[in-house]
């Protein structure tokens, strides 16, 4: 598992579940932050199409944490 970790705001608990929606932009953020909301709609389709997942833990106030996984081919294994 790699993870991310931020100091930010959090993500709101009601958004969590949103957050990789394409085209979803947070509610404190849409008139904030540049950008399309299409980030993290494109960084989980790219994780899952190699086997992978991609989820987030967030509390207001505290940061948030986005981890992913990858499966390991075990032709890649040293033996």
């Amino acid at each position: 598992m790699t993870s991310v970790v931020d100091q930010g705001n959090g993500i709101d608990p009601d958004e969590q579940h949103l957050i990789f929606d394409e085209l979803y932009r947070g509610k404190d953020h849409r008139q904030m932050v540049q950008g399309t909301g299409m980030g993290l709609s494109i960084a989980r389709t790219i994780v899952e199409a190699h086997g992978g997942s991609l989820s987030v833990i967030s509390e207001r106030g505290c940061g948030s944490v986005f981890s992913f996984t990858l499966p390991i081919d075990p032709q890649f294994i040293p033996s």
